[in-house]
Parts: C-alpha cells; structure tokens; sequence
C-alpha cells in the first residue's frame, strides 16, 4: 500500500521489445502519451554501455537511460499535468531540445518504452502506477517490424540495425521474461488496448465518486 497521497493522474506503464507495436497501442488508445525513448542518455556520455565483445553502445541495456529523470517527469505529470521532456534524436545519439508535456486533467496517461518495465516498482512505490503492460508480439514479427521502422526513420545505419536485430531477435524471450518478472503483465494488442480502456473507466469513475 502507498503512504502518498492519492494523485490527479496515474500512469499505465507500457513495454515490450523493441518493435513490438508499444507505440501503435498508446496511439490507438487515445490517452496522453509520454515517451520514454526521450530519456536517452546521449552517445558522448561516459557511463553508456556497449554490447560485450563489440564497439557498439548497447542501447538496449538499461544503463543507457536515466531511469531518474523518467520517473520525475512521471510523477511531475501524475500531479500538475505538465512536465518538461527532452526531446530526443535517436539518429543523432543527442538531445536537441526541450518541450512541455501538457496531459490537462486527463486521470490516466501512458509512458511507452522498452525500459518502461525498469520502474515499475518504483512508480508503485510512489503511489503513480495503474497498470504495467509487456507487449509481444513474436521474434520474427518484431524483427521485421522494427529492421523496417528503424531504415524508415534512418535512426542508425544499415549494419548496425541489422547487428542489434539478429541479438534481439535471438534474446526476445528472455527479454520479455525479464520485463515481466519486473511487474509487466505480457499481453497482445487487444489484450492491452481492453485493460487501458478499463483503466481509464475506472479512473475516471472513481474520480466522479471522490469529486
């Protein structure tokens, strides 16, 4: 149980592998989304991880986000609304700015990222968490779905995607495995599309009642 004080908002944490359909759900939901990929640290930092054996950052490894500064911004929005975000370029490896996040009164909001799942426990704590849900959708489904975003979106180059979507591919389950050990519940699209709509009814029901 949360010794805080109950919030205006609270989030639904969303994760899964990269690929595998977090952005489209959030979209599809019509709630607020904050984007966790902004949190990003940049590719001069010297704490970044890289992939064991290579000279690659390993992007994909927790270290290579600030788990601090997402949660502040989480908590910010779960209690005024608003909160400033970085705004990221995963091509460039950098911030190139900043801009406010405004949710209004909206009770529910989702933060989308493959590392949503790393705190979990922490938004829990802090009395902000409604839901955590793990996407998947498969290795071979995900593989080409992100191989075929990431060369849309030139986020890196060709050898690399394609380096990082071989590992990911073979590491899928386990990775799923991880997040859902953290606190996520694996679902499929439809699956998560109904708990965020019965999320957002309830909250809101509750808020009526409270009001």
């Amino acid at each position: 149980m949360s010794i805080h004080p109950p919030y205006p908002a609270r989030v639904v944490l969303l994760c899964g592998p990269s690929g595998s359909g977090k952005s489209l759900v959030a979209a599809r939901s019509g709630l607020p989304v904050l984007r966790l990929d902004d949190f990003y640290k940049e590719g001069d930092d010297p704490t970044l991880p890289l992939v064991e054996g290579s000279s690659d950052i390993d992007w994909d490894h927790p270290e290579s986000w600030d788990a601090d500064v997402a949660v502040e911004a989480i908590a910010r929005l779960c209690a005024t609304g608003s909160t400033p975000v970085p705004v990221y370029d995963i091509s460039l490896s950098a911030r190139t700015g900043e801009e406010t996040l405004h949710i209004g009164r909206t009770p529910l909001f989702i933060a989308e990222g493959i590392f949503a799942a790393e705190i979990v426990e922490r938004c829990r704590e802090l009395g902000l968490l409604a839901d955590a849900l793990c996407l998947s959708r498969g290795p071979a489904t995900t593989f080409r779905r992100r191989f075929l975003r990431d060369l849309k979106e030139g986020r890196k180059s060709v050898p690399f995607l394609l380096r990082r979507g071989w590992r990911l591919m073979r590491a899928e389950r386990s990775i799923v495995a991880r997040q859902v050990s953290l606190g996520a519940h694996p679902c499929d699209r439809d699956e998560a599309l109904g708990r965020l709509a019965a999320a957002a009814a309830g909250r809101q029901v509750r808020q009526r009642t409270a009001a």
